[in-house]
């Protein structure tokens, strides 16, 4: 260790910062967001397609930072992005018929099926379809904010591998 980093350590109490942490997380607690309804909430075009965000890393005014949330639209016919992650998923399909493919198998199912995309060491690869031609398909998905505590790469690496069609730059 260089002594200017541990100079710099030293003046610090970082004790005192894990207490001034916790007065800012009990005053962010009686503000936070008990209730996300969905009209508060834009739908973004991303790489994935079409999703509303209820939960997520970023999003610092609800009363729970330890899960992930949010819902996807697939429009009809269509599909979502191809992505590799940790897995550790849980969707329930909320409207419409298709079926996932999870590394290289085709997985089918439908409105009011739940959908478990295993948690794996090397990682899953996955990707959504849509196959009604005139509805749209629409899930929503859940997982625990692993982002903080283990990064984004959770171990296997993150990697986008194909974009939905909607997505445009």
């Amino acid at each position: 260790m260089s002594e200017d980093r541990k100079a710099k350590l030293a003046k610090t109490n970082h004790y005192g910062e894990l207490l001034a942490l916790r007065d800012r997380q009990r005053e962010e607690a009686k503000r936070a967001i008990q209730v996300v309804r969905d009209e508060d909430l834009p739908q973004e075009t991303n790489q994935q397609g079409l999703m509303r965000w209820y939960l997520h890393p970023s999003i610092r005014d609800t009363a729970l930072q330890t899960m992930i949330f949010f819902e996807q639209e697939i429009p009809p016919g269509s599909r979502t992005g191809r992505v590799k992650f940790q897995g550790g998923q849980v969707m329930m399909i909320v409207e419409g018929e298709g079926y996932t493919i999870l590394d290289g198998v085709r997985h089918p199912w439908k409105s009011g099926d739940v959908v478990n995309i295993p948690l794996r060491a090397d990682g899953v690869i996955v990707q959504h379809f849509n196959v009604d031609k005139a509805k749209p398909a629409k899930f929503v998905a859940a997982e625990p904010n692993w982002f903080e505590c283990v990064t984004v790469d959770r171990g296997c690496g993150y990697e986008q591998l194909e974009n939905a069609p909607e997505f445009t730059k």
